[in-house]
């Protein structure tokens, strides 16, 4: 029999075949389960023993029977342990033995997910004809079955599946995946998944860091999503014992094997916050959403926010980023925080201001590197918004330093090298000895990128950092004594005494700090701070 385009082994579409009962009884029992068609038909290849059947382990068909009995899957899996293999098995069973049935790969490149449906293919060639469907289209990108059934390879992105309509999502390595590039890929995605009653949605990766698959994994394990969590453990491999792991550790590294094979989320060795503190901080889920405000807590009479202001150009780059702190005591608490990177910036005061009001005229500390002084300006002079922490250029000496608008003075706050060493240093100490409480997720997934770049800390490249600096800038205003005299709260020797250090440097620096003395407060410009008259309205003894 001519075969597809003249190989042998492909099936032609309209080819007619006499079946014996033997291969009826094989093909329902394939049709009823896919592990037994996997382990009786499909062939992979093996790197020492090349093109062998598939003998599968008892993990991976326990994976093809949760691929096969749940909706939403996620697991979180070792290296090199046949996860992909394990679905290539369960995706060629689906377009085999069911019509019109519509698979999407995405890995995060085009080039791996093109690599899978090439397994696919080479495990559809090795099939016996009596199990094949006659073939419509055969290429790298793409197959499609006499049955109507296809299957598409694409990059994980924003555009990867849209405007198609599919029965099974496959995403590989869901983890490498640019963490915006992956929420994206969602937020547009997810209406496709979601259209039809029984489309199934794949994820299988190995851990790479605090990012949406991060996030994933904690919403299915607490039960806060429909996802079917499934985590193999690198033991369950047969040939890997301690012997093993010492080999490996030591042909590569603790942490590495601790990402790649214990299957941690572990972050960048090099970030602000310690690897240990930013994989004890537990995300919530909002408990509002409002066009990209998410609300944690509701504003509550007679306490004191700050609301941390980061300006973007709303160009579907950077973000505008705010996040509001309840300040009215220790430990402060994140409560909202809204992020768009596509909202113009002759709207953002407007946003500012609605929040701000929210929470009982939120004190507002705003970045003014570049935009944000337009910003500034929009919110105080035509909208009117009189709480706005701002700068006072010139030295006050010998004095305490007073609330008030000044002639000389400028609202907002420039994030000069200084600034950012101070607000780096104490967030890093709040964060760590437990002052601050995050509780949003792309707050703490920024974290995890917020890395050692030469003598400071931004985010990693691919990732972004607006939610940390503003909380950069919250960092550096916690030092400040003026902060201290108006919300009567001095984190330093609350420190102090519950660690009972008497020597100063065995502590991480926070910048200012009070010996009882009158206190000159400067940063680079020689400006002091102000804080718009805070004293008037939340007195030492409202606390």
């Amino acid at each position: 029999m001519e075969g597809y385009l003249g190989n042998e082994r492909l099936k032609r579409v309209g080819v007619e075949l006499t079946y014996t009962v033997d291969q009826v009884e094989e093909i329902l029992k394939c049709q009823n389960d896919p592990v037994y068609f996997i382990r009786n038909y499909v062939k992979i290849v093996n790197v020492d023993k090349g093109l062998v059947p598939f003998d599968m382990w008892p993990f991976q068909e326990e994976m093809v029977n949760s691929f096969h009995t749940n909706r939403f899957n996620i697991a979180k899996m070792p290296r090199q342990c046949g996860k992909t293999t394990t679905s290539v098995g369960y995706m060629l069973w689906s377009v085999l033995f069911n019509e019109e049935y519509t698979v999407g790969i995405l890995a995060n490149k085009g080039s791996l997910a093109r690599e899978i449906l090439g397994r696919i293919q080479k495990a559809y060639e090795y099939l016996p004809l009596w199990l094949q469907q006659g073939i419509v289209v055969w290429n790298k990108g793409n197959i499609e079955l006499e049955n109507g059934s296809k299957i598409f390879a694409y990059a994980t992105s924003a555009s990867g599946v849209r405007g198609g309509s599919y029965n099974l999502v496959f995403l590989d390595e869901f983890a490498f995946v640019q963490h915006n590039m992956a929420l994206d890929f969602f937020q547009s995605t997810y209406p496709v998944i979601s259209s039809g009653q029984t489309t199934k949605v794949i994820i299988v990766s190995t851990p790479n860091g605090l990012n949406l698959f991060y996030k994933m994994w904690v919403d299915a394990e607490e039960g806060r999503s429909d996802y079917k969590p499934l985590e193999i453990h690198w033991s369950d491999v047969p040939g890997r014992d301690e012997r093993w792991k010492e080999e490996t550790i030591r042909n590569t590294s603790e942490e590495q094997f601790r990402v790649e094979f214990e299957t941690e989320f572990v972050g960048s060795s090099a970030t602000l916050i310690s690897g240990v503190k930013l994989r004890s901080l537990a995300f919530r889920n909002p408990i509002r959403h409002d066009d990209g405000l998410d609300i944690y807590e509701e504003p509550k009479a007679g306490h004191l926010y700050i609301m941390a202001v980061d300006c973007a150009e709303g160009v579907n780059m950077d973000y505008s980023a705010i996040n509001v702190v309840d300040v009215t005591q220790t430990p402060y608490r994140q409560v909202a925080k809204y992020r768009n990177n596509q909202l113009p910036l002759m709207f953002y005061p407007t946003i500012i201001y609605k929040i701000g009001t929210m929470y009982n005229e939120a004190f507002a500390l705003i970045e003014t590197n570049n935009i944000g002084q337009q910003v500034v300006d929009i919110l105080h002079y035509d909208l009117e918004y009189e709480n706005i922490y701002k700068l006072d250029h010139h030295h006050i000496k010998g004095q305490t330093i007073s609330g008030g608008f000044k002639r000389n003075s400028n609202f907002g706050i420039k994030t000069t090298k200084s600034v950012k060493k101070i607000g780096c240093a104490n967030l890093k100490t709040l964060v760590e000895n437990d002052k601050l409480i995050i509780n949003d997720f792309d707050t703490i997934a920024e974290l995890n990128t917020f890395a050692r770049v030469r003598d400071s800390y931004a985010a990693e490249e691919g990732n972004h950092d607006d939610l940390v600096m503003g909380l950069v800038l919250f960092g550096w205003l916690t030092a400040q004594q003026m902060f201290k005299d108006e919300t009567d709260i001095d984190v330093r020797k609350q420190l102090l005494k519950e660690q009972n250090m008497l020597i100063d440097e065995e502590l991480t620096p926070v910048g200012v700090f009070d010996d009882g003395r009158k206190e000159e407060v400067e940063i680079d410009s020689g400006d002091v701070w102000s804080n718009s008259g805070l004293a008037d309205r939340y007195p030492p003894s409202t606390f």
